[in-house]
Formats: C-alpha cells, structure tokens, sequence
C-alpha cells in the first residue's frame, strides 16, 4: 500500500493507480475454511499511513480531485440504480447480452472510471460492512491535507472537487426532472389515471419548480444572491407525484395492470426518490427534510464514536448514496434484480386477481359446502366421459405430437365445459384459495402482528371446502366410468380396454413400484401454473376493458343483439382468467407425456379423478379379478396421487403470493395450536362447518375454563 502511495502522480488522470490501491482495501478471496479478511482494518491502516505522511495524503488528494476533473458526473447520479426508458424485455435483452459481453468503457464518464476500480460483483458488501467513521476518517484526512510548503501557492483541492461534484449533481438534478415530466405525461400512465388530465400535472410542474431551483443556485454560485431560495415547494411537486404513482399502483389491484405500465411505475419511483436525494446534498439553507428512504439513524450509530461529536446529516447522506450508487453500480447487469423490482409487483396483481376468485372456493357454511358437493359432483361426471375419451384417443395409435394434440383438446374443452357449467374441479381450489390466504394474511397484518386465530378459521373454511370438493370429483367420477365401462361391454359386446391395459391402468396409480406420486407432483405444479395463468388474464381483461371492446364489435352485435352481446361481454370479462386458465391447464396436461417420451425423461402427469376414472375402468375390464392387496394399493395410489396434487399446488402457490406481498409468515406453531383449538371446540364443525354462518375464533381462555 506504501509503495502505490509512493507512486501516485497529483496531476496524472491515470486511474490505473487507484484501482490498484483499491485492490490492497478489497479483503482477498479466501477458501472456506480461512477466515476472511476485515475490510475496516485495511481502511484504518490507510488512514493511519496518510496521516504519518501528510506529502502523500495531499498527493492524493490532488490525484483524486484530477481524476474527478476530468470526466462527466451526471450520468453516474441519474443512471446507476434507476431503470433505463428502453422497457422491460429491451432492458432484459440488454441485461442477458452484457453478462455475457460487457460495454466498452470510456474515460469520459465517471460511472466508468467506477466500473474500471470496483469491478467485482460484490465490492458493495465489503464496502457496507466498513464502518461509515472509519470511511469518514479516510475522507478528512484526505480533503485536510495541506500542500508542500513548495506548493504553498497551489489552489485548494478540496474545494475544486467539492465544486466539480456540485455540479454533476445539479446536472443530475435536471435530467432526473426532465425523465420524470417524461414518463409522467407517458400514455399508458394517463389512461390509467385519467384524473391527471383535470388539473396541472405534477410531474410537469415538478420540472417547471427544479428549472427554477436550479437557475437561482446558479445565480448563487457565481456570487450575484447570498443564498438561493429552499427546495420546499418543489418537494411538494415530488410528493405528489409520488402520490399519483401509488394512487395508479392501488387502482391497478382493481383494473389490472401490465408489464410496460409495472416497469413504467417502478422507474418513476426510482427516480423521485434518487432526485429527492439530491436535492438534500445540494441544499444549502440546511432546512430541507431528508428523503425518508435514508436510514440516517442507523448511520449515524455506525459513525458516532465515543468521545467524537455526533456526524452531520448531511455528510451520512452523502455516504449512503455513495453506497447506494456501488451496490446498484456492481448489480446493474443482474438479472435477478431486474426481475424483483418488477415482476413480483405484477404478480402481486395476478395473485390480487387469483385471490378474489379463490374467494368463491371457499365454503362459509353447510349448505354452501352442499352447494360444493353438487358443483364437484358434476364436474366428476363430465371427468367420467374425459376419461373415457382419452382411452380412446389412445387406441388411434396416432403420432406422438398428434396424440398429444388430441389429448390436450380433450383435457382443455372438458375443463373449459366444466367451468361453463360452473362446476368445480377440487383440485383447480389450492391455486386459488391460497391467493385468498396470502391476502387475507396481508390485510390482518398490524402493528402486533398477524392476528393467528382469524387465520385459522379462514384455512379451516378452506380444508373443509377442498375435502368435500374431492369427494364430490371422485365419489361421482368413479360409478360414471364404472357405468361407462359396463355400457360399452353391453353394447359392443367386449371390454373398453384389454386386460393388459387394466393392468396398465392400474400399474399407473400404483405408489410403490412406478413414479406415480412424483408425476402426481408435476400435475400439482401445472395446476399451480393454471392459478397463475388464471389471474394473469383475470388482470388483462381487467386492465385492457376487455367488455367494453367486446361490445364494440359491430358483426357480433348484429348476430347476438345488443342485449346479449352485453350479458356475453361482461361474461368474457368476469371469466376469462377461468376459461384460459383451464385450458392451458389441459394443454399442460396432454403435452407432459408427449415432451418427456420425445426427451427421452420420466415425464408424465396424474391427476386424482382420473386416476379413480381409469381404476373403475380397469376393474370392470378385468371382470372384477382383484385381490384385496391390489384393490388396496390402487386406493393408497389415489389417495397419495390427490395428497401430492393438493400440497404442491397449494404449497407453490401460497409460497408465491406471500412473496409478492412481502410477507415472511413465521408462525407455523401457532398456526397449528389454533386449529388445534377449533378442533377441539367443536370437531362437527370443524369437518362439516356451522349451520348457517361461521362461529367466532374460540377465546384460548374460555377453552382452558372448560378443561
């Protein structure tokens, strides 16, 4: 470290020497079992040695402010960590092809020059885990330093670099001002907030405030007004244009939303809250608020030291952006980030959507779980027919992408018939209703916590519901294909399938000698996938007003009329997450085997109705010749095929809504003691719920008065 201090050139622009001196501060790469290094005492021998040499602290100090000189601040303050106005899946592209290839750099701009000195991914953890006093420390004895006595006459450094820094942050100021009047005024967010056209916009009048900001503190620094007028008006612009961003974010659980207006959205709230940063650190009346996203306490406990005066504000702020600007700068390229930001806010919406149809799933009383029954009865009876059908689909011996066809189409136009005749599919209610519990979670969400026993009613609701859906599926789908299987042996005079093909059948649920419980598991996951796909087009009927541009369809009026074009338009809207979502749903089920037989992989699905289906079909085909042990197995196959379809699609899906909510539900054990607690208050209702309207939570103390 001695020896680059040595070396340093105060009027040399080249950076090669700071980026060597970094590499003596950035901790080595150690093996697992080697201690790491410590960052801060890397830095603190730094310090110690500037100060014992007070020629080479101003040396560098010289040396820095000649590399700052020299290049272009702007895009460093308004481009690092703020998403780009390309769009998503250009900035995606961007993203995958510099991963791979990175850009040429240019000594121009000073967001390269950071590129070229902190060039691992992870310098920003390193750089977090240094203390902020320590980094301080550096920092004084760095701008402190006075010239050689041969230099006495030499300008002072620090207020060249302090004046340069100045006024890349000022140039930020005003492109992050423009970007945001731009994206304001961008269509997508006006139709989604038209109340914007009925007063002046605020991401206009925002610019109009920071152009007037910034000419004033010009004016300031060429010595003509003592002190330029606070920011205070103009942070009131950015508040409401943070405003009109959450009022549009709210609005879009409602209406829906799309990637392009998600990823629009995100970067004007990146860009509010890096121009309100900057504004802070150029205030100079010392009255402006810091931007509320600045942890400034937790900074100023790292700084403050025993016997040392509490840090300004001002300068933890300055260190938090610089951290700030590292971590974006080193992430810039991931994928995963990119991601994050957007993604999980649009399946926020599409979990928003699934949880509002999951709500239809769950059963509040007996006569509603009645109602349950008759609707998964029937959908067991159209599975019936489904069942047979693909047996024989299968005896045409057709090529595999054909068959694959033909199997898809049977799946997809059943489920579709199904949810036309508002039936129910038991296993299509995981995906749904833990959307509704992940929301239900997030709305009882308070200051003490998650209230558990209003959780534990709403899952018990949802246990019953999917227990009594199931047995509607499979207590009908089991005597349709049974009664199917005898009708076609009366009529045709031979069996529907050989006996090898019963025993086929068989063989597929069994859950010991074949993968069934593992192909039960993919179903579980496409059934998770079909919740998504669900609420992904619940979202875009809502979002692109997919009734009014079916009512506008002239050659439709004039064949349906307008009344009943009305009552279909508004049918499309309300279920066209429902019918895509179980027509995908069949595709992925048809497709499955036909992939996995091309790949050469044990792909495959099974499904539990079924699965009951083709063992009805297989006992009457082998003439009722089963011994108990195989009728046993076969029943433990579909018990086991509907336990794995359940608990992967729910698993999944719960685990997916409560992360686009942001919720970390650490409460398993209370969550059981609750259930528990209703079990035992009243095990009835508890299977078969209350009468007429659900019970209260239980009171734990009344519980334990009647032990």
């Amino acid at each position: 470290m001695l020896a680059i201090l040595e070396q340093i050139d105060p009027d040399s622009g080249d950076i090669d020497l700071l980026v060597q001196l970094v590499c003596q501060l950035r901790p080595r790469q150690r093996w697992l079992w080697q201690r790491p290094d410590d960052p801060a005492k890397n830095v603190r021998t730094l310090t110690q040695l500037l100060k014992g040499n007070p020629a080479q602290a101003w040396a560098l100090r010289r040396y820095v402010t000649t590399l700052l000189e020299r290049r272009r601040h702007t895009s460093l303050y308004s481009d690092i960590g703020i998403l780009s106005n390309d769009g998503f899946v250009t900035e995606l592209k961007r993203r995958v092809t510099y991963r791979f290839l990175p850009p040429a750099l240019d000594d121009l701009y000073l967001s390269d020059a950071l590129d070229q000195v902190l060039y691992r991914e992870d310098d920003y953890e390193w750089i977090r885990e240094v203390p902020t006093a320590d980094w301080l420390e550096l920092f004084d004895v760095v701008a402190d330093a006075p010239p050689p006595e041969e230099r006495g006459g030499a300008p002072a450094s620090p207020d060249r670099a302090r004046l340069v820094t100045i006024m890349g942050l000022l140039d930020a100021i005003r492109t992050l001002s423009c970007r945001i009047c731009a994206l304001g005024l961008e269509p997508r967010l006006v139709h989604s907030y038209s109340e914007i056209e009925d007063f002046d916009s605020p991401f206009l009048m925002q610019n109009i405030e920071v152009n007037r900001y910034l000419d004033e503190y010009g004016r300031y620094l060429e010595g003509q007004i003592e002190q330029p007028e606070d920011a205070r008006h103009l942070l009131v612009m950015l508040d409401q244009c943070e405003e009109v961003v959450a009022k549009i974010r709210r609005g879009a659980l409602s209406s829906g939303t799309s990637v392009a207006l998600t990823y629009l959205l995100v970067a004007l709230h990146q860009s509010l809250e890096r121009l309100h940063k900057l504004l802070y650190l150029v205030d100079v009346s010392g009255e402006l608020p810091s931007a509320p996203t600045l942890d400034l306490d937790a900074l100023a406990t790292s700084a403050a030291r025993p016997a040392e005066p509490v840090v300004s504000d001002r300068r933890l702020a300055a260190v938090d952006l610089a951290q700030e600007l590292i971590e974006a700068h080193n992430t810039k390229y991931r994928i995963r980030g990119l991601l994050r930001d957007n993604v999980d806010l649009l399946a926020r919406n599409v979990t928003e959507n699934a949880s509002r149809t999951g709500e239809h799933y769950i059963a509040e009383s007996r006569r509603e779980l009645r109602h349950m029954f008759w609707a998964a009865s029937g959908a067991g009876f159209i599975v019936g027919f489904m069942a047979m059908f693909k047996i024989l689909l299968g005896t045409l011996r057709s090529a595999p992408l054909v068959e694959a066809f033909l199997f898809s189409m049977n799946y997809s136009l059943g489920f579709v018939l199904v949810h036309i005749l508002r039936f129910t599919i038991a296993t299509k209610q995981p995906a749904m209703t833990a959307q509704r519990i992940a929301a239900s979670l997030h709305r009882a969400e308070n200051g003490r916590g998650v209230d558990v026993d209003r959780m534990a009613e709403l899952v018990n609701k949802v246990f019953r519901t999917q227990m009594v859906a199931v047995l509607g599926n499979v207590l009908l789908a089991f005597p349709v294909a049974w009664a199917l299987a005898e009708a076609w042996v009366w009529f045709t005079g031979h069996h529907l399938v050989s006996p090898d093909k019963a025993h086929h059948l068989l063989a597929d649920v069994d859950p010991i000698h074949s993968p069934a419980v593992f192909y039960a598991a993919i179903a579980g996951v496409w059934l998770f996938v079909a919740g998504l796909i669900s609420g992904y087009y619940d979202n875009k009927a809502l979002y692109t007003r997919m009734g009014q541009r079916v009512r506008q369809l002239r050659g439709l009026r004039r064949v349906l009329g307008t009344e009943r074009l009305g009552r279909f338009a508004q049918y499309v809207e309300d279920n066209l997450g429902g019918l895509m979502g179980n027509f995908f749903f069949g595709i992925l089920l048809g497709t499955t085997g036909t992939v996995g037989y091309l790949l050469g992989l044990p792909l495959d699905i099974r499904h539990i109705t079924f699965s009951t289906a083709n063992v009805a079909t297989a006992l009457v085909g082998l003439d009722y010749d089963l011994t108990p042990a195989q009728l046993g197995n076969a029943a433990l196959g579909v018990f086991l095929i509907g336990a794995a379809n359940l608990l992967v699609s729910f698993g999944l899906a719960l685990w997916v809504a409560l992360r686009a909510r942001k919720i970390r539900f650490k409460r398993g054990i209370l969550l059981l003691r609750a259930l528990g607690r209703r079990f035992a208050y009243s095990p009835v209702e508890f299977f078969i719920g209350p009468k007429f309207q659900t019970l209260p939570p239980p009171d734990p103390h009344t519980l334990r008065g009647t032990k």
